[in-house]
């Protein structure tokens, strides 16, 4: 039973929790609560620590059992510790830490067709979470991500993405508008979305390719526009002169797919 704020392991946690840079530079980050320590067990990965209260484990028995025996180490703590290092409202008692999950290259894959979503600057956890959750529920493949968008780590992106964020393969480009270019160049249809001299996205006949998705307040740099094949929009009714980010890429990646 660990029961000291000061304790190592305690700290380590706390410090995955709260800071970017010390996620990057543990190569490590938490999943808090029930569904995202098992979601992360069995889409395949192995817990680098499970943390637990023990009335998280009488609550959860199944889901205890489970996560302590895939994870390479378990610890107790103390029901007041796990609230201070918690970043959830109302703690269920369950966190694991894993090891960072990029991994999965997929480009040349692109250049065989499917359908792929591609992320510029989105800044908003919540709107990253439920993008990689829309996405994986609609069969994107894979999702391109500019170094500026907020860390895909982050609590908020892993709890948003219910899972997803372990499922959908991504990775991230340092030179995001060089890559589109490339893409583009290589024949691959990129599509910015942009109300500008656009297309609606309706009369467009997708046949795979690459969905671009800008920053909430300014969009796509011009840029990154400018390395895409065609250009679309979302036709609008009524006042709106947009849509938040994840909705806007919610009813993009739909037409692109149906």
């Amino acid at each position: 039973m660990i029961t000291s704020k000061d304790n190592e392991t305690v700290k380590h946690i706390s410090h995955l929790l709260k800071s970017v840079s010390y996620r990057r530079s543990c190569s490590q980050f938490a999943a808090e609560g029930v569904r995202l320590c098992t979601d992360g067990v069995r889409s395949g990965f192995t817990p680098q620590i499970f943390v637990y209260t023990s009335s998280a484990k009488e609550k959860y028995p199944e889901e205890f059992d489970e996560l302590s025996k895939r994870a390479l180490r378990v610890c107790e703590v103390s029901r007041e510790i796990f609230q201070k290092i918690s970043d959830t409202k109302s703690p269920q008692g369950f966190i694991c830490l894993y090891n960072i999950l990029d991994k999965r290259s997929f480009p040349n894959r692109i250049y065989r067709g499917g359908s792929y979503l591609a992320l510029e600057c989105v800044q908003d956890p919540s709107n990253m979470g439920t993008i990689l959750r829309t996405a994986e529920a609609l069969g994107i493949e894979g999702v391109i991500l500019s170094h500026d968008c907020c860390d895909i780590y982050s609590p908020k992106v892993v709890r948003g993405s219910m899972g997803a964020v372990y499922r959908v393969p991504f990775e991230i480009e340092e030179d995001f508008p060089a890559a589109i270019e490339q893409l583009t160049k290589s024949g691959v249809p990129t599509y910015a979305s942009t109300p500008r001299d656009a297309k609606d996205v309706t009369q467009i006949n997708f046949s795979g390719g690459v969905m671009l998705i800008g920053n909430e307040g300014n969009g796509l740099t011009e840029k990154s526009i400018n390395a895409c094949s065609v250009r679309v929009r979302i036709p609008m009714r009524g006042r709106a002169e947009s849509l938040n980010a994840a909705a806007a890429a919610a009813v993009l990646m739909w037409e692109m797919l149906r």
